[in-house]
């Protein structure tokens, strides 16, 4: 057995440890004892302290105790540049401090989610954890999917809310909102407000519909809404101004396409005091009613727009305003003042002349072959009279004065508003609107949105705001 021995150097006054192994030596027939040194005794404690003999610590220890960097046990490589602008933006919109107002337990794990969406272009989220790896983000931890669904879950409608009430006050006041719907399609039988209605992406899947208000002169979000997706677009403005009541932004400026014009529709917006232009269409008695009587001087060089390349002229009219009054079981009628900015392009009117007349040539065709069409048989009546030889058989012949009066309106476009402007401003302020429509084709292709996959209405609502942050972003850096 091993044996430790104690022995101090006279000269130094070092007390040195030493294991001592006994062993029997054969040629001299006698117990022997081999030494190895341990190390010093610290006088202090009794404990002995490696050394190599000379009064120096072993090199194991003073390895340990050396200065200098630390080596390293793991190696991490991370993008920092994209997110940090993103954090950049989050605070110059109030983007963060709104959020963090709103969903203080997840605000950052909302914020990674959206910046994954921006920077990882039409890629599911279950790829996030990769993704996380190498940047660094708000969170700065991984989001697995039954994660990403628990945040998605606890958006509720009231933060959302306070959230548009927050973002809504850090707005222009003074400029024109442009509003507009576009359809969501849905694999999920299970979601509510998945219906089949019109598609604007001619898919045959069922959808949600989803309205959006942007600023025209931010170029920013500022609110939306889920909508039932059988729902047309005139019936949701009712909707959109009883939110825009609660959120507190009563007094707004709306600008619309001309899916949302009804005569419904312009006397809510008049019963809520809206500024609005709103396109019209051509084909109603009252649009042409006004524009009868400045037809034949309508293309003069004096109203055309060179910018434009179209003639433009503004006629101011009377709105024939009525308004049900369900707590006094009568109908209130009133004349409101209101402005049709009319244009006529003479590209377009060219267009739809020629396509008309060849729709005209095919359904003479189908008349005098005999190969009829039951669609059609309301427009053969409309445009043709028809006469049997017995030479000739079926001569089907137009109606041209029909036929003139169709194309009487080809090329001819008319905005309706109630506030006071020339028609070129109103033609601006309209064709600002397409911020929209690249806003929600932003929404669908870059935030790969076209189908939604979620299970769960509260997964769906959490998902949608979070893209909703996402294009805020979007769209300050476009």
């Amino acid at each position: 057995m091993p044996a430790i021995v104690y022995q101090k150097d006279k000269r130094s006054g070092i007390t040195y440890a030493y294991e001592s192994i006994s062993h029997w030596d054969k040629e001299k027939k006698q117990s022997r004892s081999k030494r190895k040194l341990i190390g010093r005794v610290d006088d202090a404690t009794g404990k002995i302290m490696p050394t190599d003999g000379k009064g120096r610590k072993s090199k194991s220890d003073t390895q340990v105790k050396k200065r200098g960097p630390i080596p390293s046990e793991t190696v991490k490589r991370q993008f920092y540049g994209a997110t940090y602008l993103l954090d950049a933006i989050g605070d110059k919109l109030g983007i963060t401090e709104d959020l963090k107002k709103c969903f203080p337990d997840n605000y950052k794990q909302l914020m990674s989610i959206a910046y994954y969406l921006i920077l990882e272009e039409n890629n599911p989220l279950f790829r996030f954890e990769k993704w996380h790896t190498l940047h660094k983000h708000p969170y700065d931890k991984d989001i697995p999917s039954q994660r990403s669904s628990e945040v998605f879950s606890s958006v509720k409608e009231e933060n959302k809310e306070q959230f548009f009430r927050l973002q809504g006050k850090r707005r222009i006041e003074k400029e024109y909102w442009a509003y507009d719907i576009t359809s969501i399609s849905s694999y999920s039988e299970h979601l509510r407000q998945v219906q089949y209605g019109m598609n604007k992406e001619n898919d045959r899947l069922a959808q949600i519909n989803l309205a959006m208000v942007f600023g025209e002169e931010s170029n920013l979000p500022f609110y939306y809404r889920q909508l039932a997706g059988n729902i047309p677009d005139s019936k949701t403005v009712k909707n959109l101004l009883a939110d825009l009541n609660v959120l507190g932004i009563p007094k707004v400026k709306l600008v619309m396409d001309r899916g949302f014009y009804s005569e419904d529709n312009i006397n809510s917006l008049y019963k809520d005091h809206i500024k609005f232009l709103i396109a019209g269409k051509t084909s109603l008695k009252f649009i042409r009613k006004e524009l009868d009587p400045i037809y034949d001087g309508f293309r003069s060089f004096d109203h055309y727009s060179e910018k434009y390349e179209l003639y433009a002229r503004t006629v101011q009219a009377e709105w024939h305003y009525t308004q049900e009054r369900r707590y006094k079981g009568d109908t209130l009628a009133d004349t409101k003042r209101i402005y049709l900015h009319y244009y006529y392009n003479i590209d377009k009117a060219a267009e739809d002349e020629k396509a008309f007349d060849k729709k005209l040539i095919g359904l003479r065709r189908e008349l005098e072959s005999g190969k009829r069409v039951p669609e059609h048989e309301k427009l053969y009546s409309k445009y043709f009279e028809l006469k049997t030889t017995p030479k000739r058989g079926i001569k089907a012949t137009v109606r041209q004065e029909v036929v003139s009066q169709a194309k009487r309106y080809y090329g001819y476009f008319v905005l309706v508003s109630n506030e006071t402007m020339d028609a070129i401003t109103a033609l601006e302020i309209y064709r600002n609107k397409d911020v929209v429509e690249k806003a929600l084709g932003n929404l669908k292709e870059r935030l790969n949105m076209r189908r939604t996959l979620v299970s769960s209405e509260q997964s769906l609502n959490g998902k949608l705001f979070t893209e909703f942050i996402a294009l805020i972003n979007l769209f300050i850096i476009h």
